[in-house]
């Protein structure tokens, strides 16, 4: 079964990987919010394919992670922005980011880094739980089965 099969899962991790299961996906993710929004500035920035490219911009647009707008009229042209649903990605991004860095260590330095608005210092993130505020992690969540949703198929 292909990864885009998987959109009308039960499963929330199936579901998402049918929009960002390749590594185009989420790099193209990335250089969105590093600022970029033109096909050719995608396309320059990760020396991808014209026809890769569009398919991935279709595919994030029609999950509605990004929305074309109009920048030209003739040629008509559009630019790619996150909405809101791309803009709630960024936790995922930085979750990601981090876990390279302190599990696929590199010699080089990295080409992003996340740091805070309000004054540039580099964040060290954790995931908590809204309600009470504790860090999850693999000591303190438990991953289980739904029992309603395994006798369902």
């Amino acid at each position: 079964m292909k990864w885009h099969d998987m959109k009308d899962a039960a499963c929330p991790v199936a579901r998402a990987m049918a929009v960002i299961g390749d590594r185009w996906t989420l790099l193209i993710l990335r250089e969105c919010f590093l600022g970029t929004r033109r096909f050719d500035g995608f396309q320059q920035r990760l020396g991808i394919t014209r026809h890769l490219l569009a398919e991935r911009l279709k595919r994030l647009e029609s999950a509605g992670l990004l929305k074309r707008h109009p920048y030209q009229e003739r040629p008509l042209r559009h630019e790619y922005r996150l909405t809101d649903s791309g803009k709630a990605f960024a936790p995922v991004m930085l979750a990601l980011q981090d876990w390279s860095r302190n599990n696929l260590p590199c010699d080089d330095s990295a080409p992003i880094s996340f740091v805070l608005r309000e004054n540039g210092a580099e964040i060290d993130p954790v995931l908590t739980d809204r309600r009470s505020g504790q860090e999850l992690n693999h000591r303190t969540v438990l991953m289980r089965p739904n029992t309603e949703t395994r006798a369902k198929g």
